[in-house]
């Protein structure tokens, strides 16, 4: 069974900075990609990024392309999510997801984390 435990949520003022982790294990991160989606009030969710281990691609939506950064720790089994320049329109729940792809659609979730953006 597939476990992500996703953390580091939090309030922050614009322009600041987050960063989200998800944990897995080192056979979920080696085999599956990793997503993080987002959920904003009224708003369906999005996909907002990707990080596949086996071969090292990378997704941004444009909305937070050049502000957010994946990437995987070997240290920490986890996969984070550095936001940086955030800005209230990221505001919202986000959850990790494994993807058999990033894009081919989302099979296990994570219990989600959430960003406030606000001053």
């Amino acid at each position: 069974q597939v476990q992500l435990v996703e953390s580091g949520g939090g309030l922050v003022q614009p322009g600041g900075s987050l960063r989200l982790s998800c944990a897995a294990s080192i056979f979920t991160l080696d085999v599956y990609a990793i997503s993080w989606f987002r959920q904003a009030p009224g708003r369906e969710r999005e996909r907002v990024s990707c990080f596949r281990s086996a071969d090292g691609s990378t997704f941004y939506a444009d909305s937070v392309e050049g502000r957010f950064t994946i990437s995987r720790d070997s240290v920490e089994d986890a996969v984070h999510l550095q936001m940086n320049r955030l800005e209230p329109e990221d505001t919202g729940v986000y959850y990790c997801a494994t993807e058999a792809l990033c894009g081919s659609g989302p099979r296990d979730w994570g219990q989600g984390t959430e960003v406030t953006v606000s001053s």
